[in-house]
């Protein structure tokens, strides 16, 4: 009871108060990544009349032409024609479900550029709302069994698999539904357990799921209705948060906040860490502020809005809950401004090489608010005792069809470990899932 109100209280605080370069391969940006702890990280100074939005343009795979992972792998594609693969979730039985949704903003500037032509690098239409079941039997990365597992969903993302119930994280809110391993279809009505703020800046209308290790909580993320608080921050309650709640829905508390959109969650091999993957503000310039992948401590601030990389004050809030800012955690690691990272999952499996075992993979959905093209691509860092132990790496790539006229071929999202040990990786807008896989 303590510990609730304590984040709660904490929650009432927040809530009152030039060229690019011609080679098709994705280029490395020393001023994007970090290979030391976030404090050690030399950020730039801010400029609040910097921004630049430069939106990519997917122009589509070729055929016979696959994303480039390092040798010693082989890059095929697990399934395809599918509207929009947004995350991968591998269920208790290694059924594996991939989840179909998109953005739906509707903005004027959003509406500008899909009239022009310009803004080509969203899914467009409304979103499929589905949960897809392959089935890969023997294990040879070829499914023998497609369905459709749920549909008539409102944007879901996140999904999870708890006993005798299957969940969904939609938009506005947490659902549950009957369900019996080896299902191949939800056919059971589905309850809403938990409400959410539906929607939510940019696209900020994913929820994604995670359980703990005993499956008696269940973790949900939520990301900010705007970029830094502009609306007022009555909007933004229960937002820029993880929330902590009972399988039954109940319990809920805000398990740690100043979130601005954590997206991919997993836990560290060998600990009982939650990470998350976070998206950063817009607003301040090309290199600020960089996205993160950071352990998540239980009733911690990590800055937003007011503060970035712990106490680097906004200057757009400057001054503005000052006692609060002093309390904000430095994340962990640095993945690049503007990446959009929101994949994240580690390798728990043996079958790839020991340097890529027990790391996070990061699906870097790529910038659209940068003069030169970053992220579109899928990180790996090597971990080592539950820290990040090595300098952040490019490790599927290829995604950059020609930077100077910022066309890509796709953009990978959700990343998750196929029972056989081979990585998943949802690319969306080309609708395909890749598959990465050791060459034995």
């Amino acid at each position: 009871m303590k510990t609730y109100l304590l984040l709660m209280g904490a929650a009432a605080l927040l809530t009152a108060c030039n060229s690019s370069p011609k080679s098709t391969d994705q280029q490395n940006d020393s001023s994007q990544v970090s290979s030391a702890a976030g404090n050690d990280l030399n950020l730039p100074a801010p400029d609040t009349t910097a921004s630049k939005n430069n939106f990519s343009k997917v122009i589509g795979w070729p055929e016979g032409k696959t994303p480039v992972a390092p040798a010693g792998f082989t890059v095929t594609k697990f399934a395809s024609g599918i509207k929009s693969p947004r995350n991968i979730y591998v269920a208790p039985n290694g059924d594996i479900l991939v989840v179909l949704s998109n953005s739906e903003r509707n903005t004027k500037e959003k509406i500008a550029n899909a009239l022009s032509g310009k803004d080509k690098a969203e899914v467009s239409g409304s979103s499929a709302n589905t949960v897809l079941l392959y089935r890969d039997a023997d294990k040879d990365g070829k499914p023998e069994l497609q369905t459709t597992f749920l549909s008539g969903l409102d944007q879901p993302y996140g999904v999870l698999i708890i006993g005798n119930h299957f969940y969904v994280a939609n938009t506005d809110g947490l659902y549950r539904y009957p369900y019996q391993t080896g299902d191949t279809k939800i056919t059971g009505k589905g309850e809403k357990i938990v409400s959410l703020p539906a929607g939510g800046y940019n696209n900020h209308w994913t929820r994604n799921l995670i359980a703990n290790a005993d499956n008696s909580k269940i973790y949900i993320t939520v990301g900010s209705g705007s970029n830094v608080g502009e609306n007022g921050m009555e909007y933004e309650v229960r937002r820029a948060n993880i929330l902590e709640v009972n399988p039954d829905g109940t319990g809920e508390i805000i398990y740690a906040y100043g979130l601005r959109n954590p997206v991919g969650v997993d836990w560290a091999p060998g600990t009982k860490t939650l990470w998350t993957a976070v998206n950063e503000r817009d607003g301040l310039g090309d290199d600020l502020v960089p996205d993160y992948i950071t352990s998540v401590k239980q009733g911690g601030f990590y800055g937003w809005p007011y503060s970035y990389y712990g106490q680097h004050e906004d200057p757009r809030l400057k001054g503005k809950n000052s006692e609060l800012v002093k309390s904000a955690i430095v994340p962990d690691l640095a993945v690049g401004s503007h990446t959009a990272s929101l994949g994240l999952a580690f390798y728990k499996d043996k079958k790839f090489p020991e340097h890529y075992q027990g790391g996070a993979y990061i699906g870097q959905h790529g910038s659209w608010n940068r003069s030169t093209l970053t992220g579109y691509k899928v990180a790996y860092v090597p971990f080592k005792d539950g820290k990040p132990a090595g300098k952040l790496e490019d490790f599927l790539t290829g995604f950059i069809a020609n930077a100077d006229k910022s066309e890509v071929y796709g953009r990978p999202v959700g990343v998750a470990v196929a029972p056989d040990g081979a990585l998943l990786v949802a690319d969306d807008v080309s609708s395909t899932v890749w598959r990465v896989a050791a060459n034995k």
